[in-house]
């Protein structure tokens, strides 16, 4: 395996990255985000990901568009990587190639996109657009990356499928390089999907025996299409001093959650873990605490001092996990926290191991 790399969730929705009404320095706004950028850059991320929503959820009352905001904040950085999520159905993927493409012009070549298949029905009816099975949903998106392919690789694209037709499309400029695609979901169709055509599997918040567990059976499903996916793994990080401080924010965090808010997710959210066939589509396990961070965040245990949480990036690194997303509290000073006291101990302790002999 390469060297682990770091992203962060870029907090372009107003409430932070946790449904609690405990005071957070975090803004949503684009000189926020301006900062949030620029520091992540300096100490040492590698990616940021830009969410994407249009109607308020979990106590999201305002949004900022994801491409967008990735074109604004690729005119002010240099190094990060940009991904962008995007709702197939609510996009048309030769429009969306075209916007992609722009970004990879403007940011020299930092664009990726993570397709996200969509779990909140009032945005799909709100807008006139139809709300698909879950499965359908799945099956969309996958038309949709072949689409984004066939624009980024052919000289005019064409494709014809359940949801799309492209005739002899062009695409140019083409993007400067090969642009990272990113995916998510639990359930076997989002498996599925991961092993055909994405470069990336993200997986929300989880055990490392749940991590292992997803891992492999992507895997195994990629392997069959002779193909290989990468993984990326949620977590919500609290970095303090103190293993106890830790623990106490995380307390608070919890013991001030905004409850409406969150049971009012949870029931938005059982269309995507419920209606799938087996059961196990995304939140479908979650407890009431998991969902206050609405990624399952809590779950993967980035949660105390810089040694303990460089040292359980390490074990993720183990199981096969190449990108670790983070999201935080107050976020210019944790995103500094975590890039100057976590990043360089994850990267001693992997030379560490590469000087012992232990590949990973």
């Amino acid at each position: 395996m390469g060297k682990l790399q770091f992203a962060y969730w870029v907090p372009n929705v107003s409430g932070g990255l946790v449904v609690s009404k405990l005071p957070q320095r975090t803004g949503w706004d684009f000189e926020s985000n301006k900062r949030y950028a620029k520091i992540a850059e300096a100490v040492g991320f590698d990616y940021a990901l830009l969410q994407t929503r249009f109607f308020a959820s979990y106590g999201a009352e305002n949004q900022l568009e994801a491409i967008t905001l990735g074109s604004a904040l690729a005119a002010v950085t240099e190094k990060i990587k940009l991904i962008s999520a995007v709702h197939p159905g609510l996009w048309h993927p030769g429009v969306y190639a075209k916007m992609l493409s722009t970004l990879d012009q403007i940011s020299n070549g930092r664009a990726a996109v993570n397709i996200v298949s969509g779990w909140f029905k009032q945005e799909f009816i709100g807008y006139g657009e139809p709300w698909l099975e879950h499965d359908e949903r799945y099956r969309r998106s996958e038309e949709f990356i072949q689409v984004l392919r066939s624009m980024f690789t052919e000289e005019k694209a064409s494709f014809k499928g359940d949801f799309y037709r492209i005739n002899d499309a062009p695409l140019k400029p083409k993007p400067v390089t090969d642009i990272p695609i990113f995916q998510g979901g639990n359930s076997e169709a989002a498996k599925h999907m991961a092993a055909r055509v994405s470069d990336y599997y993200f997986m929300n918040g989880n055990t490392l025996e749940g991590f292992k567990k997803q891992i492999s059976e992507v895997r195994e499903l990629a392997a069959a299409e002779g193909r290989e996916v990468k993984f990326a793994a949620n977590g919500f990080a609290i970095v303090r001093d103190t293993e106890e401080e830790a623990l106490q924010l995380l307390r608070d965090i919890v013991s001030y959650a905004d409850e409406e808010a969150v049971y009012g997710f949870k029931d938005a959210v059982m269309e995507a873990g419920q209606s799938t066939r087996d059961k196990q589509g995304m939140w479908a396990n979650s407890t009431f605490e998991d969902l206050v961070q609405y990624n399952d965040g809590f779950k993967t245990g980035l949660i105390g001092t810089p040694e303990q949480v460089a040292n359980r990036i390490i074990e993720l690194k183990k199981i096969g996990i190449d990108i670790v997303l983070t999201g935080h509290f107050h976020y210019e000073e944790d995103l500094q926290r975590f890039g100057e006291q976590v990043i360089p101990l994850v990267k001693n302790k992997e030379r560490e191991l590469a000087e012992q002999g232990v590949t990973i």
